[in-house]
């Protein structure tokens, strides 16, 4: 796809240039949930919300949890003090509540139930490669070796690349990793 855009030049040099751009391309989703879908999107997967695997059983919690408000199976929260009692004990029964991000997509006890069978997987494309069964020539090594000389005894602190420092700038890293800096023979 192609955009026209103006060039800023001499008006005897006026001249059109063709740009390109990616458009996105989102699944089609429910229209309640098209925002979560471009926000996920927009932030990554390192996200703050807790993992959850729904119990076998969370139909029939929620069923009786709105039963004993006065709710149907199929009902909507017309009242948001029905909602709000509903949404605490659905909290106080699972230990699991909805987000606030997600409170205005929940309006009835079919989308509750819906928000309560799916479940959350909080883990990283990298966490993920680490559990699944790979093929026989990839190897991932979660836990790598740094090289640091006054702990490296295979080689008595001898480096292959002399010069050059080992840097760690991550936060995580730094807890788990220990830099060093290479020693320079020139001034």
């Amino acid at each position: 796809m192609f955009r026209n855009v103006l060039c800023t030049v001499p008006r005897k040099h006026l001249q059109v240039i063709p740009v390109r751009y990616k458009q996105k391309k989102f699944p089609k989703v429910d229209k309640k949930f098209q925002a979560a879908a471009e926000s996920l999107a927009a932030r990554g997967f390192l996200r703050p919300t807790k993992p959850w695997d729904p119990p076998a059983n969370i139909e029939e919690t929620i069923s009786k949890i709105c039963s004993s408000k006065g709710l149907n199976t199929d009902a909507e929260f017309e009242a948001l003090e029905t909602k709000f009692a509903v949404l605490k004990e659905c909290y106080e029964e699972t230990g699991y509540d909805v987000p606030n991000s997600l409170l205005h997509t929940i309006g009835s006890v079919a989308d509750l139930k819906q928000f309560y069978k799916t479940p959350v997987d909080t883990a990283t494309p990298f966490e993920a490669l680490k559990r699944m069964e790979l093929p026989k020539n990839l190897h991932v090594q979660p836990d790598y070796v740094r090289f640091h000389p006054d702990k490296d005894t295979m080689f008595d602190g001898v480096s292959a690349f002399p010069k050059s420092s080992t840097i760690v700038s991550g936060l995580k890293t730094r807890k788990k990793y220990e830099g060093y800096s290479a020693k320079r023979s020139w001034p």
